[in-house]
């Protein structure tokens, strides 16, 4: 039998797992064209990085229940932000993508019963706390 804590942990995944899908629907239905998802580089994670017309778009995805202490843009606090930013700069020396106009969104999602409510905040996170001048002055951070 599995513990109480294996059962939250799964149930806490596949929340996660199905927030993320209805993120990737709802950026598709707007145009935006997926790159890559979840991805890695050691302990670093971009959920989503999409192309939205010439804008390289890094994409965090929350997901929480109706009823959560906290909302899903809360969860982005400047530790995610802090990690966001590493992973994006990761990403782009990877691809070589320096020159690209980039922003960074939020997409939160809320489940209510068996529906999912998606909200997509352009342009969320403001990188000017990260910004260290080693990168060309087109680029923010």
């Amino acid at each position: 039998m599995l513990s109480k804590a294996v059962r939250r942990a799964d149930a806490s995944r596949q929340l996660g797992m199905a927030g993320e899908e209805a993120a990737a629907g709802h950026l598709r239905a707007a145009g935006f064209r997926i790159l890559a998802r979840n991805w890695r580089r050691g302990r670093l994670e971009l959920d989503m990085v999409c192309r939205d017309g010439d804008t390289l778009v890094f994409v965090e995805v929350k997901t929480r229940s109706t009823g959560s202490l906290a909302s899903p843009a809360e969860a982005v606090t400047p530790a995610k932000r802090r990690a966001l930013f590493q992973a994006a700069r990761l990403w782009l020396d990877e691809h070589e993508a320096w020159h690209e106009n980039c922003r960074f969104d939020v997409v939160c999602v809320i489940r209510h019963a068996d529906t999912l409510t998606v909200e997509h905040i352009a342009d969320a996170v403001d990188v000017s706390p990260f910004v260290d001048g080693s990168h060309a002055a087109w680029q923010p951070w």
